[in-house]
This record gives C-alpha cells, sequence and structure tokens, in this order.
C-alpha cells in the first residue's frame, strides 16, 4: 500500500459497525430493480465493490412504504415482502465478501410530478407543497400526512435492521422531502414544522427520533444533508459557521451518529477564512463522525456527466491531507467507483494509473 494512502485504509468503528477501512460507496441512483425489487444483479453490483476493499458501501435511495414516497418505477423499495427478501440477499453476498453495508431510505417529496409511476394516482408531497420558491404543486402537508411520514421513515429503519443491514443512512438532501422541511424556499409553514431555520429542523429531527425507535441506540444511523439543491445549485441553508451549527445541533441530539456532508467537489472551502470544507466544519460544530464526498479523483463534477461529459483522474493528495489534519473520517466515492468496481484496491495498491476515467459510455452498463 502507498505510504500516501494509508490514511484510507484505517479502520474505524462506531456503536456496533466497524470498518477495514474509510472508503465509502456514495448511495447512486441506478433505476435498476423493476417493480422497486433488486435482483440478483444488485446484489453481483454491490458484491464486487465488496471485494476490491470498499468499506462500506451506502446503496441507492431506497423508498419509505408511502405511495408519493418515488417517481420511477425501477428505484428499489425498502417495504413490501418482494423488495425486503431482494434486499437480504444483496445483504447476504456482501457480508459474504467481507463488506458492510447499509440502505439509504429516502422519500422524494414535490420532486415527483402529478401522474408519476408506479403509483400515478398519488399527488407528490411537500410541507408548504412547493416544489421550489413560488413554484406550488400541491396543498401543503396535513398533520397527519407528517406524523405518517415519519412513522414510515422509523418503519423502514427498522427493515433494515432486521435484514441484517449494518446502519442505516437517511436521505436529508438535495431538495427532496426532508430538504424541502429544511429550506425556506420550499417551508412556509407557520406551525410547529415551520419558521426559522431552528424550527425547519423538526420533521427531520423526528424521522431521526422514529429511526432510532426502531433500531435501538447500537445501530448507526447516518444523515446526508447539502446546502445546494437540485432546484437551485447556489441555494444554502446556513451562510456562517454559527449558522450551521445551530442547524445541526437538533440533528445531532436526536441521534445521528454520522453526518454524511454532500458537496459537489470535496476540496472546496464552505467559508470564507477557513479552509475547512463542509464535512470538516459540520465534525468541528457537532464532535460526530462524518463522511465528505464529492468529485474523489476525477476532476469534474456529477453534473459535468449530466452533460454528457466525462472527467479523467486526478490526484487524491488533497483529500489525503485532510485525513492527516483529523478533519474528516469517511470519503465517500460515487462516479470513480461506479466505472470502476476496484477503485479502492487500485488506490491501495498504489495503482492511480490503472483507474479507469469516468465517460458517458461508461455510464451504459453501470456494473
Amino acid at each position: 500500500m502507498s505510504i500516501s494512502a494509508a490514511p484510507l485504509f484505517k479502520p474505524f468503528a462506531i456503536k456496533n459497525l466497524k470498518l477495514e477501512n474509510r472508503v465509502v460507496m456514495a448511495p447512486m441512483t441506478r433505476s435498476f430493480a423493476p417493480g422497486g425489487v433488486p435482483g440478483a444483479d444488485v446484489a453481483a453490483y454491490y458484491r464486487r465493490r465488496a471485494e476490491n476493499k470498499v468499506g462500506l458501501i451506502i446503496t441507492e435511495g431506497t423508498v419509505i412504504d408511502h405511495p408519493a414516497s418515488t417517481n420511477d418505477p425501477r428505484v428499489p423499495h425498502i417495504h413490501g415482502e418482494a423488495a425486503l427478501s431482494g434486499w437480504a440477499k444483496v445483504v447476504a453476498e456482501v457480508h459474504a465478501a467481507g463488506g458492510r453495508i447499509m440502505p439509504q431510505i429516502w422519500h422524494v417529496g414535490t420532486v415527483r410530478k402529478m401522474g408519476d409511476k408506479p403509483n400515478p394516482e398519488a399527488p407528490p408531497i411537500g410541507p408548504s407543497g412547493l416544489f421550489k420558491p413560488g413554484v406550488k404543486v400541491v396543498e401543503p402537508m396535513s398533520e397527519a400526512e407528517i406524523e405518517s411520514v415519519i412513522a414510515a421513515y422509523g418503519r423502514a429503519a427498522g427493515e433494515a435492521r432486521s435484514l441484517g443491514f449494518d446502519g442505516v443512512e437517511i436521505h436529508g438532501a438535495h431538495g427532496y422531502l426532508i430538504d424541502q422541511f429544511f429550506w425556506e424556499g420550499t417551508n412556509q409553514r407557520s406551525d410547529r414544522w415551520g419558521g426559522d431555520m431552528l424550527a425547519r429542523t423538526r420533521f427531520a429531527a423526528e424521522v431521526v427520533k422514529s429511526c432510532r425507535s426502531n433500531v435501538g441506540p447500537d445501530f448507526p444511523i447516518v444523515f446526508r444533508y447539502s446546502q445546494w439543491k437540485q432546484q437551485d445549485y447556489a441555494a444554502r441553508l446556513a451562510t456562517t459557521p454559527e449558522l450551521l451549527g445551530k442547524f445541526l445541533a437538533p440533528l445531532s441530539d436526536a441521534g445521528v451518529d454520522v453526518f454524511h456532508c454532500s458537496t459537489r467537489r470535496f476540496w472546496e472551502p464552505e467559508f470564507d477564512g477557513s479552509h475547512l470544507n463542509l464535512a470538516g466544519w459540520t465534525k468541528k460544530l457537532t464532535g460526530k463522525p462524518v463522511i465528505t464526498v464529492g468529485s474523489v479523483s476525477l476532476d469534474t463534477d456529477m453534473f459535468a456527466a449530466f452533460r454528457g461529459k466525462g472527467a479523467t483522474i486526478t490526484s487524491i493528495d488533497k483529500l489525503i491531507e485532510m485525513f492527516e489534519r483529523d478533519e474528516v473520517d469517511l470519503v465517500a466515492v460515487g462516479r470513480a467507483l461506479l466505472v470502476d468496481p476496484a477503485w479502492a484496491a487500485k488506490v491501495h495498491d498504489d495503482r492511480m494509473q490503472d483507474l479507469l476515467p469516468f465517460t458517458p459510455e461508461s455510464m451504459k452498463s453501470l456494473s
């Protein structure tokens, strides 16, 4: 192993989760689960990464038990006998390869459009019925509906534990349902689920508590959040470290064990006057372990891929420096690991020159 890459391959432990190294497979939607059921191909896909020194796999988003939780009939469910049986086989394959795996649990909120499958009759839901500021698509969620969705998150976490997963990640980022409660632009409620920045964390905190009550004290809960939204890449929940600390405190207190801090480029400082990125600030403010993410080993961010552009391999020296300064605890690798199942093994063996570039053609197989 390269001396420079050594920090990535130190063991890590939190509660009942013990990892051989700090490399995490980032959650990436693939839409390869017809009817919401992950099959043998999904199990093989994740096993390949576990066989190649990925310490922890976080699955693609799996949708909770609510009719409007998804807008894609090929996104996997984390409810229902067939889907749960499929996930049990995925977990078994990853564990057989010596890996660790947790599902990301998800509700898309008002990103869903009226008529979207698999439940075209189900209207989208959101705290104020807004997709983005000024764009209303449905009436605000009722108190009863909010409580029902919170309970559904908890059930999903409980299913994850029952299936033998090693933890659970709650998707609270990127302009989906939980993030719609966070964002002032989409949460204009005047009741207890809205208001100032602190009040807008209530829904997420209650989701975390619901999950904790269903998994017990020793099962790790990861929470993914972001400043940016798919509705507005420049949006920010907190514009200063002080505000970020106030935002994170209720989530930390509710029972989050690890924060997964989603940025488009991991090397970019979050606030003026400091080199710390979003993960670095989150660790400093909460004292909790953090996952950093964003264009690891690639020279362009993920939105270039959406425009059909590729990315070439670049140095991970800045990432290693963050680990050496103890600013981050784990690193999630997305596109680079998507196209190259052996990414972690190659980095471990000092074979950076053999890493595969990300190309539009590589997206066709997603193996």
